[in-house]
């Protein structure tokens, strides 16, 4: 049974889908693109991740304890690195070459950056940490500002990741 809980964010709603082995979807914003999930509200079931969710964007929780659920991906690359991503440390950033490496590609920067764009899940796989080698971030969808707002959260220099 997958589980739905909507959060009041300072980045606007987000929409949490979960299932027994962790989350599986996560949506910012009310274009109900979530609508193929067949979903139940449960507000206490989802308790636990509500509270994460909060002290997140409280700047009082640097690692959730609610699991990913990757599993749809299969067990390739593209969950490789996003499983990979899941171990970024809060205030850090790496770039998808890094993300590549880690993840058994070395060279696979571009690869990683196709990964990350497929990502279901945001916050709790922090693709957001996740940035170009260079002088500026690199694109996060057509979410640039919700990146930097994340980053600026936990620390991270959003306007000047040159030292990477």
């Amino acid at each position: 049974m997958i589980l739905r809980s909507t959060i009041e964010t300072p980045l606007g709603p987000f929409t949490i889908f979960s299932g027994d082995a962790g989350i599986v979807r996560t949506h910012f914003g009310e274009d109900g693109s979530e609508a193929d999930l067949d979903a139940a509200e449960d507000r206490r079931r989802t308790a636990l991740i509500r509270r994460e969710v909060d002290a997140y964007f409280c700047g009082e929780l640097h690692a959730f304890e609610t699991p990913a659920d990757l599993s749809a991906l299969g067990d390739g690359f593209v969950r490789r690195a996003l499983e990979t991503v899941r171990t970024i440390p809060y205030g850090q950033m790496w770039t998808y070459g890094d993300v590549a490496a880690a993840a058994g590609a070395a060279r696979g920067g571009r690869a990683a950056g196709s990964a990350l764009a497929r990502c279901p899940i945001e916050l709790f796989v922090p693709c957001h940490r996740v940035v170009r080698a260079g002088p500026n971030l690199g694109s996060y969808g057509r979410h640039d500002d919700r990146r930097r707002f994340l980053l600026r959260l936990e620390g991270a220099p959003a306007d000047d990741p040159s030292h990477l």
